[in-house]
Protein backbone atom coordinates (compact mmCIF):
# COMPACT_ATOMS: atom_id res chain seq x y z
CA UNK A 1 0.00 0.00 0.00
CA UNK A 2 2.79 2.28 -0.50
CA UNK A 3 1.96 5.80 -2.26
CA UNK A 4 3.49 5.92 -6.04
CA UNK A 5 3.53 8.78 -7.83
CA UNK A 6 1.00 7.39 -10.15
CA UNK A 7 -1.17 6.70 -7.34
CA UNK A 8 -1.58 2.87 -8.04
CA UNK A 9 -2.07 2.09 -4.44
CA UNK A 10 -3.81 3.13 -1.16
CA UNK A 11 -2.03 6.38 0.15
CA UNK A 12 -0.49 5.50 3.38
CA UNK A 13 -2.38 8.44 5.12
CA UNK A 14 -5.98 6.91 4.23
CA UNK A 15 -4.89 3.47 5.83
CA UNK A 16 -6.50 3.79 9.38
CA UNK A 17 -5.15 1.42 11.82
CA UNK A 18 -6.64 1.03 15.41
CA UNK A 19 -4.53 -0.50 18.63
CA UNK A 20 -6.30 -1.59 21.11
CA UNK A 21 -5.29 -3.34 24.99
CA UNK A 22 -2.83 -0.99 25.49
CA UNK A 23 -0.33 -2.23 22.71
CA UNK A 24 3.28 -0.99 23.12
CA UNK A 25 4.32 2.96 21.82
CA UNK A 26 7.21 1.45 20.31
CA UNK A 27 4.43 -0.38 17.44
CA UNK A 28 2.50 3.27 17.55
CA UNK A 29 5.96 4.59 16.72
CA UNK A 30 7.03 2.58 14.14
CA UNK A 31 3.67 2.85 11.78
CA UNK A 32 4.13 6.41 12.32
CA UNK A 33 7.52 6.84 11.36
CA UNK A 34 7.14 5.08 8.28
CA UNK A 35 4.11 7.15 7.07
CA UNK A 36 1.13 5.89 8.57
CA UNK A 37 -0.65 8.73 10.36
CA UNK A 38 -4.23 7.40 10.68
CA UNK A 39 -2.73 5.71 13.75
CA UNK A 40 -5.30 5.28 16.71
CA UNK A 41 -4.52 3.49 20.18
CA UNK A 42 -7.36 2.96 22.72
CA UNK A 43 -6.04 1.00 26.35
CA UNK A 44 -8.74 -1.12 27.22
CA UNK A 45 -10.51 -4.50 25.11
CA UNK A 46 -13.42 -3.68 23.33
CA UNK A 47 -16.56 -6.12 23.27
CA UNK A 48 -18.29 -7.32 20.47
CA UNK A 49 -20.24 -4.70 19.39
CA UNK A 50 -18.05 -2.18 20.05
CA UNK A 51 -15.44 -3.66 18.30
CA UNK A 52 -18.11 -3.97 15.40
CA UNK A 53 -18.89 -0.28 15.09
CA UNK A 54 -14.96 0.71 15.13
CA UNK A 55 -14.16 -1.64 12.80
CA UNK A 56 -16.02 -0.92 9.69
CA UNK A 57 -13.31 1.69 8.01
CA UNK A 58 -10.24 -0.02 9.98
CA UNK A 59 -7.42 -1.78 7.47
CA UNK A 60 -5.24 -3.09 10.18
CA UNK A 61 -6.03 -4.35 13.62
CA UNK A 62 -3.75 -4.74 16.55
CA UNK A 63 -4.78 -6.50 19.71
CA UNK A 64 -2.88 -8.39 22.58
CA UNK A 65 -5.40 -11.28 24.39
CA UNK A 66 -8.80 -9.79 25.85
CA UNK A 67 -10.27 -8.46 22.60
CA UNK A 68 -12.58 -11.17 20.50
CA UNK A 69 -12.03 -10.53 17.32
CA UNK A 70 -15.15 -12.95 16.11
CA UNK A 71 -16.91 -13.88 13.09
CA UNK A 72 -19.30 -11.15 13.31
CA UNK A 73 -16.39 -8.39 13.44
CA UNK A 74 -14.87 -9.81 10.53
CA UNK A 75 -17.84 -10.21 8.83
CA UNK A 76 -18.07 -6.12 9.81
CA UNK A 77 -14.69 -5.78 8.59
CA UNK A 78 -14.95 -4.61 5.13
CA UNK A 79 -11.70 -2.61 4.64
CA UNK A 80 -9.44 -4.92 7.12
CA UNK A 81 -6.62 -6.07 5.47
CA UNK A 82 -4.70 -7.66 8.65
CA UNK A 83 -4.78 -8.38 12.20
CA UNK A 84 -1.33 -8.34 14.35
CA UNK A 85 -1.70 -10.12 17.26
CA UNK A 86 0.84 -7.98 19.75
CA UNK A 87 1.40 -11.34 22.39
CA UNK A 88 2.09 -15.36 22.14
CA UNK A 89 -1.66 -16.61 21.09
CA UNK A 90 -3.93 -16.35 18.32
CA UNK A 91 -6.99 -17.88 19.99
CA UNK A 92 -8.80 -14.52 20.15
CA UNK A 93 -8.86 -14.48 16.70
CA UNK A 94 -11.81 -16.78 14.53
CA UNK A 95 -8.96 -17.89 12.04
CA UNK A 96 -11.60 -19.94 10.23
CA UNK A 97 -13.43 -16.67 9.47
CA UNK A 98 -10.41 -14.58 9.22
CA UNK A 99 -9.19 -17.01 6.70
CA UNK A 100 -12.67 -17.21 4.45
CA UNK A 101 -12.70 -13.19 4.43
CA UNK A 102 -9.13 -12.70 3.24
CA UNK A 103 -7.16 -11.22 6.25
CA UNK A 104 -3.87 -12.23 7.14
CA UNK A 105 -3.02 -13.31 11.02
CA UNK A 106 0.37 -12.71 12.20
CA UNK A 107 1.64 -12.44 15.88
CA UNK A 108 4.49 -12.73 18.32
CA UNK A 109 5.49 -16.20 19.51
CA UNK A 110 8.86 -15.43 20.74
CA UNK A 111 9.34 -12.12 21.57
CA UNK A 112 8.32 -12.51 24.92
CA UNK A 113 9.79 -16.29 25.94
CA UNK A 114 12.49 -14.90 28.04
CA UNK A 115 10.46 -13.08 30.31
CA UNK A 116 7.72 -15.61 31.23
CA UNK A 117 10.58 -18.22 31.57
CA UNK A 118 12.65 -15.82 33.79
CA UNK A 119 9.56 -14.99 36.29
CA UNK A 120 8.43 -18.80 36.05
CA UNK A 121 12.04 -19.85 37.71
CA UNK A 122 11.64 -16.66 40.32
CA UNK A 123 7.98 -17.73 41.01
CA UNK A 124 9.64 -21.23 41.59
CA UNK A 125 12.12 -20.10 44.05
CA UNK A 126 9.52 -17.46 46.17
CA UNK A 127 7.25 -20.76 46.66
CA UNK A 128 9.39 -22.92 47.25
CA UNK A 129 10.93 -21.01 50.33
CA UNK A 130 7.50 -19.91 50.69
CA UNK A 131 7.87 -16.36 50.63
CA UNK A 132 4.55 -15.40 50.35
CA UNK A 133 4.04 -16.23 53.41
CA UNK A 134 6.50 -14.81 55.11
CA UNK A 135 5.55 -11.58 53.24
CA UNK A 136 2.41 -11.20 54.43
CA UNK A 137 3.32 -11.54 58.32
CA UNK A 138 6.26 -8.76 57.89
CA UNK A 139 3.61 -6.90 56.48
CA UNK A 140 1.40 -7.37 59.17
CA UNK A 141 3.70 -6.69 62.06
CA UNK A 142 4.60 -10.61 62.52
CA UNK A 143 8.19 -11.73 62.50
CA UNK A 144 8.52 -15.29 61.23
CA UNK A 145 12.10 -16.21 60.96
CA UNK A 146 12.36 -19.63 60.04
CA UNK A 147 13.20 -22.39 57.96
CA UNK A 148 10.65 -25.15 58.20
CA UNK A 149 9.06 -26.35 54.50
CA UNK A 150 12.05 -23.84 53.18
CA UNK A 151 14.02 -25.60 50.50
CA UNK A 152 16.13 -24.51 47.75
CA UNK A 153 15.06 -25.51 43.69
CA UNK A 154 18.29 -27.18 43.73
CA UNK A 155 18.34 -31.22 43.47
CA UNK A 156 14.18 -30.72 42.62
CA UNK A 157 12.17 -32.28 39.45
CA UNK A 158 10.86 -29.43 37.70
CA UNK A 159 8.06 -30.77 35.40
CA UNK A 160 7.31 -28.89 32.64
CA UNK A 161 3.99 -29.57 30.70
CA UNK A 162 3.90 -28.34 27.18
CA UNK A 163 8.05 -28.04 25.81
CA UNK A 164 7.33 -24.93 23.07
CA UNK A 165 9.63 -21.68 22.92
CA UNK A 166 8.77 -21.05 26.64
CA UNK A 167 9.06 -24.33 28.16
CA UNK A 168 12.33 -25.04 27.05
CA UNK A 169 13.67 -21.66 27.57
CA UNK A 170 12.23 -22.51 31.38
CA UNK A 171 14.12 -25.71 31.29
CA UNK A 172 17.41 -24.30 30.25
CA UNK A 173 17.31 -22.05 33.25
CA UNK A 174 16.35 -24.49 35.40
CA UNK A 175 19.30 -26.93 34.86
CA UNK A 176 21.30 -23.84 35.84
CA UNK A 177 19.78 -24.00 38.66
CA UNK A 178 20.86 -27.22 39.26
CA UNK A 179 17.23 -28.86 39.15
CA UNK A 180 15.93 -31.89 37.30
CA UNK A 181 13.73 -31.33 34.32
CA UNK A 182 11.55 -33.59 33.34
CA UNK A 183 8.68 -32.84 30.09
CA UNK A 184 5.59 -33.77 28.86
CA UNK A 185 4.12 -32.41 24.90
CA UNK A 186 1.81 -34.23 22.62
CA UNK A 187 4.02 -33.84 20.13
CA UNK A 188 7.85 -35.32 19.84
CA UNK A 189 10.21 -32.57 21.21
CA UNK A 190 13.81 -32.53 21.05
CA UNK A 191 15.32 -32.61 24.95
CA UNK A 192 17.55 -29.43 26.02
CA UNK A 193 20.61 -30.47 28.13
CA UNK A 194 19.77 -33.37 29.93
CA UNK A 195 15.85 -32.85 30.18
CA UNK A 196 13.93 -36.14 30.31
CA UNK A 197 10.60 -37.01 27.91
CA UNK A 198 8.24 -38.63 30.57
CA UNK A 199 5.74 -41.15 29.14
CA UNK A 200 2.64 -39.31 30.26
CA UNK A 201 1.38 -36.66 31.96
CA UNK A 202 0.68 -38.90 35.04
CA UNK A 203 3.97 -39.67 34.86
CA UNK A 204 5.52 -36.04 35.22
CA UNK A 205 3.22 -35.38 37.57
CA UNK A 206 3.54 -37.76 40.33
CA UNK A 207 7.54 -36.82 39.57
CA UNK A 208 7.80 -33.65 39.78
CA UNK A 209 8.61 -31.08 42.93
CA UNK A 210 7.38 -28.47 40.91
CA UNK A 211 5.47 -28.44 37.73
CA UNK A 212 4.98 -25.60 35.38
CA UNK A 213 2.38 -25.35 32.63
CA UNK A 214 2.98 -23.92 28.97
CA UNK A 215 0.65 -24.94 26.80
CA UNK A 216 -2.04 -23.23 24.17
CA UNK A 217 -5.71 -23.12 24.95
CA UNK A 218 -7.29 -25.88 22.88
CA UNK A 219 -10.37 -28.55 23.29
CA UNK A 220 -7.59 -30.79 24.69
CA UNK A 221 -6.01 -28.48 27.44
CA UNK A 222 -9.30 -27.29 28.79
CA UNK A 223 -9.66 -27.93 32.29
CA UNK A 224 -6.54 -30.29 31.84
CA UNK A 225 -5.18 -30.51 35.47
CA UNK A 226 -8.86 -31.18 36.64
CA UNK A 227 -9.49 -32.61 40.24
CA UNK A 228 -8.28 -36.54 38.69
CA UNK A 229 -4.36 -35.17 37.51
CA UNK A 230 -4.47 -33.15 40.47
CA UNK A 231 -4.65 -36.54 42.59
CA UNK A 232 -1.65 -37.35 40.77
CA UNK A 233 0.30 -34.74 42.03
CA UNK A 234 3.52 -35.24 44.87
CA UNK A 235 2.29 -34.39 48.40
CA UNK A 236 3.42 -30.83 48.65
CA UNK A 237 4.03 -30.35 44.85
CA UNK A 238 3.95 -26.59 43.45
CA UNK A 239 1.99 -25.81 40.34
CA UNK A 240 2.64 -22.48 38.16
CA UNK A 241 0.64 -21.58 35.47
CA UNK A 242 1.25 -18.95 33.00
CA UNK A 243 -0.14 -20.41 29.69
CA UNK A 244 -3.49 -20.34 29.49
CA UNK A 245 -6.99 -19.63 31.94
CA UNK A 246 -8.78 -22.28 31.05
CA UNK A 247 -5.97 -24.87 31.59
CA UNK A 248 -6.65 -25.48 35.48
CA UNK A 249 -9.62 -25.89 37.34
CA UNK A 250 -8.96 -23.51 39.94
CA UNK A 251 -11.87 -24.58 42.54
CA UNK A 252 -10.24 -27.92 42.19
CA UNK A 253 -6.88 -26.54 42.94
CA UNK A 254 -8.34 -24.69 45.80
CA UNK A 255 -9.80 -27.48 47.27
CA UNK A 256 -5.97 -29.34 47.26
CA UNK A 257 -4.32 -26.42 48.46
CA UNK A 258 -6.49 -25.98 51.46
CA UNK A 259 -6.41 -29.41 52.23
CA UNK A 260 -2.65 -29.50 52.13
CA UNK A 261 -2.23 -31.78 49.33
CA UNK A 262 -0.59 -29.11 46.68
CA UNK A 263 1.99 -26.40 48.88
CA UNK A 264 1.15 -23.90 46.93
CA UNK A 265 0.85 -22.14 43.52
CA UNK A 266 1.36 -18.98 41.09
CA UNK A 267 -1.09 -18.45 38.79
CA UNK A 268 -1.13 -15.77 36.14
CA UNK A 269 -3.81 -16.08 33.67
CA UNK A 270 -8.00 -17.07 34.74
CA UNK A 271 -10.72 -18.50 32.81
CA UNK A 272 -12.35 -14.96 33.11
CA UNK A 273 -10.13 -11.27 33.11
CA UNK A 274 -11.01 -7.63 33.63
CA UNK A 275 -11.41 -5.88 30.34
CA UNK A 276 -9.09 -2.74 32.17
CA UNK A 277 -6.91 -2.05 34.65
CA UNK A 278 -8.45 -0.68 37.87
CA UNK A 279 -11.71 -3.69 37.27
CA UNK A 280 -12.61 -5.68 39.82
CA UNK A 281 -11.30 -9.03 40.27
CA UNK A 282 -12.24 -12.46 41.99
CA UNK A 283 -10.82 -15.45 42.45
CA UNK A 284 -11.07 -18.84 44.85
CA UNK A 285 -7.61 -18.89 45.22
CA UNK A 286 -7.47 -15.57 46.93
CA UNK A 287 -6.88 -15.29 50.95
CA UNK A 288 -4.95 -18.82 50.20
CA UNK A 289 -1.24 -19.63 51.83
CA UNK A 290 1.75 -19.64 49.73
CA UNK A 291 -0.30 -18.56 46.76
CA UNK A 292 0.78 -15.87 44.33
CA UNK A 293 -1.73 -14.46 41.90
CA UNK A 294 -0.87 -11.93 39.19
CA UNK A 295 -2.58 -10.15 36.57
CA UNK A 296 -1.74 -11.90 33.53
CA UNK A 297 2.08 -10.24 33.50
CA UNK A 298 3.73 -13.04 32.50
CA UNK A 299 5.44 -11.37 29.22
CA UNK A 300 5.03 -8.14 30.48
CA UNK A 301 8.04 -6.12 30.82
CA UNK A 302 9.89 -2.95 29.06
CA UNK A 303 11.28 -5.37 26.44
CA UNK A 304 9.39 -8.38 25.84
CA UNK A 305 6.70 -5.31 24.71
CA UNK A 306 8.91 -3.31 22.84
CA UNK A 307 10.46 -6.65 21.10
CA UNK A 308 6.58 -7.07 20.52
CA UNK A 309 5.64 -4.30 19.21
CA UNK A 310 8.73 -4.75 16.97
CA UNK A 311 8.31 -7.98 15.31
CA UNK A 312 4.60 -7.77 15.01
CA UNK A 313 5.32 -3.97 13.11
CA UNK A 314 7.84 -5.58 10.68
CA UNK A 315 5.28 -8.66 9.44
CA UNK A 316 2.55 -5.90 8.65
CA UNK A 317 4.53 -3.74 6.99
CA UNK A 318 6.10 -6.36 4.98
CA UNK A 319 2.57 -7.61 4.11
CA UNK A 320 1.44 -3.96 3.71
CA UNK A 321 4.22 -2.84 1.36
CA UNK A 322 5.61 -5.86 0.21
CA UNK A 323 2.90 -8.58 0.09
CA UNK A 324 5.17 -11.05 2.13
CA UNK A 325 2.34 -13.65 4.69
CA UNK A 326 5.35 -15.22 6.61
CA UNK A 327 4.29 -15.70 9.68
CA UNK A 328 0.77 -15.96 8.48
CA UNK A 329 -1.53 -17.86 10.62
CA UNK A 330 -4.71 -17.57 7.36
CA UNK A 331 -3.10 -16.58 4.22
CA UNK A 332 -0.36 -18.75 2.76
CA UNK A 333 2.95 -17.94 3.71
CA UNK A 334 4.90 -16.21 0.81
CA UNK A 335 7.82 -14.07 0.48
CA UNK A 336 9.41 -12.46 -2.54
CA UNK A 337 11.55 -9.96 -3.72
CA UNK A 338 10.65 -6.47 -5.71
CA UNK A 339 10.60 -6.69 -9.51
CA UNK A 340 12.38 -3.68 -11.15
CA UNK A 341 9.47 -1.57 -13.58
CA UNK A 342 6.22 -3.50 -12.37
CA UNK A 343 3.32 -3.33 -10.65
CA UNK A 344 2.67 -5.81 -7.80
CA UNK A 345 -1.14 -7.28 -7.48
CA UNK A 346 -2.25 -9.60 -4.38
CA UNK A 347 -5.37 -11.68 -5.08
CA UNK A 348 -6.37 -14.07 -2.21
CA UNK A 349 -9.46 -16.35 -3.41
CA UNK A 350 -11.17 -19.49 -2.59
CA UNK A 351 -8.99 -22.74 -3.03
CA UNK A 352 -11.14 -24.09 -5.88
CA UNK A 353 -9.51 -25.63 -9.67
CA UNK A 354 -8.84 -23.40 -12.38
CA UNK A 355 -8.42 -19.88 -10.84
CA UNK A 356 -4.80 -19.32 -11.41
CA UNK A 357 -5.71 -20.77 -15.23
CA UNK A 358 -8.53 -18.57 -15.37
CA UNK A 359 -6.33 -15.33 -14.39
CA UNK A 360 -3.33 -16.42 -16.71
CA UNK A 361 -5.87 -16.57 -19.55
CA UNK A 362 -7.38 -12.99 -18.53
CA UNK A 363 -3.96 -11.62 -18.34
CA UNK A 364 -2.98 -13.10 -21.49
CA UNK A 365 -6.19 -12.09 -23.48
CA UNK A 366 -5.53 -8.67 -22.56
CA UNK A 367 -2.00 -8.54 -23.62
CA UNK A 368 -0.69 -7.99 -20.11
CA UNK A 369 2.76 -9.34 -19.46
CA UNK A 370 3.26 -10.90 -15.96
CA UNK A 371 7.16 -10.41 -15.31
CA UNK A 372 6.76 -12.77 -11.75
CA UNK A 373 4.43 -14.89 -10.67
CA UNK A 374 3.86 -16.70 -7.23
CA UNK A 375 1.17 -19.17 -5.73
CA UNK A 376 0.73 -20.87 -2.36
CA UNK A 377 -2.28 -22.47 -0.94
CA UNK A 378 -3.81 -23.68 2.18
CA UNK A 379 -6.74 -26.26 2.46
CA UNK A 380 -9.02 -22.91 2.17
CA UNK A 381 -7.47 -20.70 0.26
CA UNK A 382 -4.91 -19.41 -2.49
CA UNK A 383 -2.53 -16.57 -2.62
CA UNK A 384 -1.33 -15.05 -5.47
CA UNK A 385 1.51 -12.58 -5.81
CA UNK A 386 1.82 -11.21 -9.66
CA UNK A 387 3.97 -8.25 -11.24
CA UNK A 388 3.05 -7.30 -13.97
CA UNK A 389 4.01 -4.40 -16.41
CA UNK A 390 3.60 -0.87 -14.70
CA UNK A 391 2.06 0.05 -18.20
CA UNK A 392 -1.16 -1.99 -18.11
CA UNK A 393 -1.58 -2.79 -14.56
CA UNK A 394 -4.54 -1.00 -14.22
CA UNK A 395 -6.44 -3.25 -16.63
CA UNK A 396 -4.87 -6.04 -14.80
CA UNK A 397 -6.37 -4.97 -11.08
CA UNK A 398 -9.54 -4.51 -13.23
CA UNK A 399 -8.98 -8.05 -14.76
CA UNK A 400 -8.47 -9.50 -11.66
CA UNK A 401 -11.16 -8.65 -9.61
CA UNK A 402 -14.09 -10.23 -11.63
CA UNK A 403 -11.54 -13.99 -11.51
CA UNK A 404 -13.99 -16.61 -9.98
CA UNK A 405 -13.64 -17.22 -6.35
CA UNK A 406 -12.20 -14.02 -5.60
CA UNK A 407 -11.83 -12.93 -2.14
CA UNK A 408 -9.63 -9.99 -1.98
CA UNK A 409 -7.28 -8.55 -4.51
CA UNK A 410 -4.84 -5.25 -3.60
CA UNK A 411 -2.48 -3.54 -5.55
CA UNK A 412 0.96 -2.65 -4.10
CA UNK A 413 2.88 -0.29 -5.61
Amino acid sequence: MTKTGNNTSYPKEKIRILFLENISDSAVKNFRQHGYVKVEKITKALTEEELIEEIKDVHILGIRSKTMVTKKVLDAAKKLQAIGCFCIGVNQVDLKSATKNGVVVFNAPYSNTRSVAELVIGLSIMLIRRIPDKNKAAHEGIWNKDAKNSYELRGKTLGIVGYGNIGSQVSVLAEALGMKVIFYDVETKLPLGNAEDARSLKELLSRADVVTLHVPETAQTKNLINKNNLRYFKKGALLLNYARGEVVDLDALRKEIVEGNIGGAAIDVFPWEPEKNGDRFQSPLQDLPNVILTPHIGGSTEEAQANIGEDVSVKLFNYLEKGITFGSHTVPALALPPQEGSHRILHIHNNVPGVLSEINTQLSRNRINILGQYLKTNDAIGYVVLDVDKNISKNALELLKKVKATIKVRMLY
